[in-house]
């Protein structure tokens, strides 16, 4: 498995909604509200070998309110 964290900035006003519409589709490990230039970051995990692009595209970039995402992959836990 790979993991992945997504930060997720949200159109002004979107973000409970777009945190609720990532929880009702399972696909994460935690979800948090953030400061800064993001509003979310969604920690997920992905199988070996799956398309890590074509997973974000299917599963993330179609809610209604994702303005913009910016995508973390790890390597190695220590």
């Amino acid at each position: 498995m790979t993991c992945l964290f997504v930060q997720i900035r949200c159109r002004p006003g979107a973000a409970y909604a777009v945190a609720a519409q990532i929880v009702m589709r399972e696909i994460h490990s935690e979800l948090y509200s953030t400061s800064g230039d993001f509003d979310l970051m969604v920690k997920l995990y992905v199988s070996d070998g799956q398309d890590i692009g074509m997973f974000i595209n299917d599963n993330l970039l179609n809610i209604d309110g994702i303005e913009r995402t910016y995508t973390i992959q790890t390597f190695k836990a220590f």
